[in-house]
């Protein structure tokens, strides 16, 4: 398994989802992150971080409210949004970052 290193630097887009489990809009995209992996499929890399487990992870990345989406591409972040996303928005967001595009 890659390191969140490792994938964060990837030329594959990683999303990452801060997310807490006592959190209701992060019960509410977890659904939709669900479905967007099953739409783009290997393009992208999604990866899910508890806040409460990986308190060093929330800080360093400036987590002050979850959920958190951030789009990492070559280590860097490419997007950074808090709340909420339609499957369809998160795609336009995604896709010009793929090596399909």
């Amino acid at each position: 398994m890659a390191s969140f290193k490792e994938l964060t630097s990837s030329s594959t887009p990683t999303l990452v989802d801060f997310f807490a489990t006592w959190c209701g809009p992060c019960k509410t995209l977890a659904p939709i992150l669900k479905d967007l992996k099953k739409e783009l499929g290997e393009s992208v890399t999604i990866l899910k971080v508890d806040v409460d487990k990986n308190p060093k992870a929330a800080q360093k990345f400036g987590v002050r409210g979850v959920p958190l989406l951030i789009l990492f591409k070559n280590g860097d972040i490419v997007w950074k949004e808090s709340g909420v996303r339609p499957m369809a928005e998160l795609k336009e967001i995604i896709l010009p970052h793929t090596e399909a595009s």
